[in-house]
């Protein structure tokens, strides 16, 4: 069992979320509510490191994951 890190986006205008998995960055996936795209996460992350172990691809470990909010002045 593996554990990535996820980045959940909310989307405004149309609902749901995006994601994406810093330690696979190719991988991105959307679902309607956050319970979906935890469950696409799953999914898309499963089949990602399938296809890398298919391929004779090494399986990526999650690194450190630095999280910081930055100010930023608007004219």
């Amino acid at each position: 069992m593996r554990r990535y890190t996820v980045v959940l986006v909310p989307d405004p205008e149309d609902g749901g979320y995006t994601l994406t998995v810093p330690a696979l960055p190719s991988l991105v996936a959307q679902g309607d509510s956050l319970q979906e795209a935890l469950t696409m996460a799953r999914e898309a992350i499963a089949f990602h490191l399938e296809c890398l172990a298919e391929e004779g691809e090494a399986i990526p470990e999650e690194g450190e994951i630095v999280v910081e909010h930055v100010e930023v002045a608007v004219a």
